[in-house]
């Protein structure tokens, strides 16, 4: 009596393997550029709450720049305005990460430090 033989085969296997590797790898170049992002972003929502100028804004975000060791954006980067007597900072800056080859993963990120 033939019994039915169940599982994944080796080549499913090796795809399956293959397929999770390169997805940790990609994931392990994704999330410090995320974490970075949630350092400008708090640093751009402390500068707008403690500002009320332009010089005071951009003069915050260095400060907290130096402490949290982002590079990807600078002051003079931050579009700053004002929303009645709120201060608004917005940002938007791009990430390239190489693949392999020609291949790149671009990552646009965008804030605001409106609620």
């Amino acid at each position: 009596m033939k019994l039915k033989q169940r599982g994944i085969s080796l080549i499913g296997l090796l795809f399956v393997g293959i397929v999770l590797a390169f997805a940790g790898v990609v994931g392990a170049q994704v999330v410090p550029t995320f974490i970075e992002y949630q350092a400008i972003l708090k640093s751009v929502k402390k500068a707008a709450n403690e500002s009320s100028t332009v010089a005071e804004v951009r003069n915050s975000f260095d400060k907290s720049q130096s402490i949290e060791d982002f590079k990807s954006i600078a002051a003079k980067d931050l579009e700053v305005t004002k929303n009645g007597d709120k201060v608004v900072v917005n940002f938007a800056y791009n990430k390239e990460i190489h693949l392999g080859g020609p291949a790149y993963l671009l990552l646009k990120y965008a804030g605001t430090s409106a609620k």
